[in-house]
């Protein structure tokens, strides 16, 4: 089955594709909209701040056909890091100082990306290194894999869903922080699977494989 990665200029690209490749995966780069019809499943990765890359999906025609795919065709679809934050109804980061507004997202998994010292972090922001993660549920993306197993993040906000039963997994920096996330066929990971190690690794695989 073919796995399109979305390029739309914010995202390690090379990264998610050849941890892909290296777990026998057929990935694809997408750098047209309509090439999402064309693949069985979607990575949207992302590295920036939610509200410029929002503006970027919805004017270059991504928001439109991530939608199409997901809710009327139900392809699944994993969002890395920033990708799975955009997975969320609203966020508030990248907004101007006198702003009091926020930014909708793709709103496939309903709550709001919150910047961790909102939630109550006291530590160092960005969140960036190896934290262990706790699964909340039995997942199929998180099979094989040993429970409180490492990975890699690089944060400074975070994603929180209305509903707590689509946390899959949590991670604990000073506060509780959301480190996958599913509803249906929509997945997200803070973390970013492809640059942590065969627990990454593992988690590409079973999404390849779904």
């Amino acid at each position: 089955m073919d796995i399109g990665i979305i390029k739309y200029g914010l995202g390690n690209i090379a990264s998610v594709f050849h941890s892909l490749k290296s777990v026998g995966s057929s990935p694809l780069v997408i750098e047209n909209p309509s090439e999402i019809r064309n693949v069985d499943k979607i990575i949207l990765p992302g590295v920036g701040n939610f509200t410029r890359s929002k503006k970027i999906l919805d004017m270059n025609g991504w928001t439109e056909e991530i939608l199409n795919a997901t809710q009327n065709l139900e392809k699944p679809l994993l969002g890395i890091c920033l990708g799975m934050q955009l997975l969320a109804e609203w966020g508030y980061e990248g907004l101007l100082a006198d702003e009091d507004t926020r930014t909708s997202g793709l709103g496939l998994i309903k709550g709001d990306v919150v910047k961790l010292t909102k939630l109550g972090c006291d530590e160092r922001i960005p969140h960036m290194g190896w934290n262990t993660v706790k699964w909340n549920v039995c997942s199929p993306l998180l099979e094989g894999i040993p429970n409180n197993s490492d990975f890699y993040f690089v944060h400074s906000y975070a994603f929180v869903p209305n509903k707590i039963s689509e946390i899959v997994a949590t991670s604990n920096y000073s506060i509780s922080i959301n480190a996958v996330v599913n509803k249906n066929n929509i997945w997200g990971t803070q973390f970013h699977p492809e640059k942590s190690s065969k627990a990454g690794l593992k988690i590409m695989e079973n999404f390849a494989n779904f």
